[in-house]
Formats: structure tokens, sequence, C-alpha cells
């Protein structure tokens, strides 16, 4: 089961937030402001205290209830019930973990619903930042986390700072609501560090044309041509969450100070939102390792330059470390729909540390034809002016 909890404030209870701006912690309702250390530590004392009042307390023996006891247990009406209503006549551990999409708000108590890869939102009804720590934990815990070092406000001024190098934007796009609706996610992603051993031979054949007089001359020279070396990747970015289809266009905001992680702390993820990955390293590890070798081939060739051509080539490049790692990176993301009959949905990303913007702008086609119209109209004006004078 997946728990749910806010982060709270020492002081007053209230829920904290994650500040970018000065990588602390703050509570809006009493102000407080607090470092990553000390939150855990009040945490810790809290988990602490909890765990030694349920110590003293007689705890009555847990019943269990599984699925095949359930199953047992119903009647041939309820069997048709559930028949009916689900499509199935068994009650499966699938059935009832595909159904816990709800969960329960730990400050209201409001009902939450989720995708299965969310692991922190909001709620809808207190507005109050939610952890679903079991998506978080075991197998599925990041080993760091890179915190956002830009907030919304500066997140909103540096992206519609980057919209006005663009021209024929539609006057829609820059609606106040539509703008406001940008969200900081923290996104799941492996990354990489290789060492490689690579080796390059060939043939290389360096060609010299020169002239005396009336006479041309051509030296040709070959040689054998050897390439070894070490090469070493680090930070080698790679997608973990399946249903981020912008990624061509979070590869652009890259590259992300991957040296300003720090160890997880899900203290991190209040005030934003956050996925968990559902792409196991394993299933995309082979499409990794072969774009490793190319790119060390791509290497090794390219130090072999100064020649004319480069023939029979041979290369021979082993892999000899690879070390992955599982982190949650801070992305800004804002969506905007076109009011045309296409409803077209635009994306758009921006690095949650650097700032660096990627998308594809919408463009006003009844802007760009008044643009049009205009140029035409004042090199008309120009020629009519130029024919009268003369």
């Amino acid at each position: 089961m997946t728990d749910t909890f806010t982060h709270k404030c020492p002081n007053c209870g209230g829920p904290l937030l994650f500040d970018p701006k000065d990588q602390m912690f703050h509570c809006e309702y009493c102000l407080s402001v607090y470092t990553e250390a000390e939150v855990t530590s009040y945490e810790s004392s809290q988990r602490k205290a909890h765990l030694e009042d349920e110590q003293k307390q007689y705890i009555e023996p847990e019943l269990t209830f599984t699925a095949e006891s359930q199953k047992e247990d119903m009647t041939p009406e309820d069997t048709a019930t559930f028949k009916e209503a689900t499509g199935s006549d068994g009650l499966t551990n699938d059935t009832l973990e595909g159904a816990m999409e709800l969960f329960n708000c730990p400050s209201c108590g409001a009902q939450i619903v989720t995708e299965a890869t969310t692991a922190a939102t909001y709620c809808y009804y207190c507005h109050n930042p939610v952890v679903l720590s079991g998506r978080l934990s075991g197998n599925f815990l990041p080993e760091k986390v890179l915190p956002f070092a830009i907030e919304k406000e500066e997140a909103i001024e540096k992206f519609l700072a980057w919209t006005k190098k663009k021209w024929f934007i539609p006057k829609d796009f820059f609606n106040k609501q539509q703008i406001d609706l940008m969200t900081g996610v923290y996104f799941p992603y492996w990354v990489v560090d290789a060492q490689i051993d690579g080796q390059l031979n060939g043939t290389g054949t360096a060609i010299r044309i020169w002239r005396v007089g009336d006479i041309e001359y051509t030296e040709t020279k070959q040689f054998d041509v050897e390439r070894q070396g070490k090469i070493s990747f680090t930070e080698l970015i790679k997608n973990a969450l399946s249903k981020n289809v912008q990624q061509k266009m979070v590869e652009a905001v890259q590259p992300f100070l991957i040296d300003k992680a720090v160890s997880f702390k899900s203290q991190y993820l209040a005030g934003f939102q956050a996925e968990k990955r559902d792409i196991e390293y394993e299933a995309i590890q082979n499409a990794i390792q072969n774009e490793l070798k190319d790119y060390s081939e791509s290497l090794l060739r390219d130090t072999a330059s100064g020649y004319t051509t480069l023939t029979n080539l041979r290369t021979d490049i082993s892999l000899n470390s690879e070390k992955n790692h599982y982190m949650l990176l801070p992305i800004w993301v804002v969506t905007y729909r076109s009011n045309s009959q296409s409803k077209k949905v635009y994306y758009y990303a921006m690095n949650g540390q650097t700032g660096k913007v990627s998308g594809i702008l919408p463009v006003s086609y009844k802007r760009l034809g008044l643009f049009t119209f205009g140029i035409f109209a004042a090199i008309l004006a120009i020629f009519l002016i130029g024919g009268w004078f003369i």
C-alpha cells in the first residue's frame, strides 16, 4: 500500500514547501524557514516518539484478508455481482492493485486521484503538497535528486523572455492563467558512467599535388594508422518514464548540473510534482551500450585526421565498466492548446537548474498575414511614389 504524507512545519504543523531560491524549506503559515538537516532531524524524532507510543499500547491481532480468502467468503450473489462489475470471474491481486489509484490527503482527508507513476502531487482541495512514499521506496528509491534552483516566478520570467524573441505568436498564448499553469516536475532518469578501451587500425593515404611550370606533380603516401585509448563517459542521461513522450524536447534543455545533485530526501519534492520510473535499466541497456560504442568509434576516427582518405578501418571497442544511477531531475513544463480548428497542443520544457528552454512556439497566421500585407503595401507605396516623381 502506498502511504501519503506531507512534510510538516516543526513550529505550527503547516505544510512545508521547498524554495529553490535559497534551497530552504518554508512554512507559509508561520513563515518559519528550515534547512534540510533540521527537517530531517525533526521528522526522525517524530517517528521515534510514534514508535515508542505504539509499543506502549496493546496491539490487537492483525487480520489479513487475501484475495483468495475474500473469494471463498463470497456468496453466489456476490460472485455474480463482482463478475458483472469487473468482467472477471475471479478476484486477483492484479485486479486489486489496478484499482488503487485513489489516495487520501493527509491534511484534509480528500481523495486524490493519481496515475500509476505519480510520486508527488498536490491536493486539489486544500492545495497542500502530498508525497506518495510507497512509490519512491525499495527498488524505486532514487539514489539522488537534483533540487530545483529556479523558482516559479523566475521560470515564468525566463519563459516569457524566450518567447519575446519570436514573432507572430498568438496573443492568447500570453494569457496569465495559461502561463500560471507552468508546473515544476521531478522526472526520473538513468544517469550512466562508463569506461571504454578502444583501438582503431586502418590505412591512411596522403596525397600532395603541386605544379612546377607546365608540369604537375602528385605525391601519394600510405601509412599504417593505429589509435588506442581509454575513453570515459560521465553523466549520460537517459529517460526512465515511458509516458514522457516529449523526451526529445527535454533532451534539448540539457545539460543538467549533476554535480549539484544530493542524496535523495523526499523533502525536496515538497511543492512540486514528481514521477517514478517505469523503464528499468535492463530494458535500455543494450541500446545504451551500442550508443557508447558508436560514439567511441567516432572519437577514435576523429583522432586519425590529416589524411586524404582513411580505408580498411578495423575497430575493437570493449566496455570495461558501466555504472547506472537512478535520479530525479528538475524540469518546468507548460502546455498550450491552440484555439485553431486543429486544437494542436504545444509542449515546453525548462531546465530547473539553468533555465534553458525548449519547445516549438505556435504561429498566428492572422498576424503573419497582416505583417506580410504591411510589407507589400509599403513596397507598393514606395514604387508608386517613385513612379510619380519620375
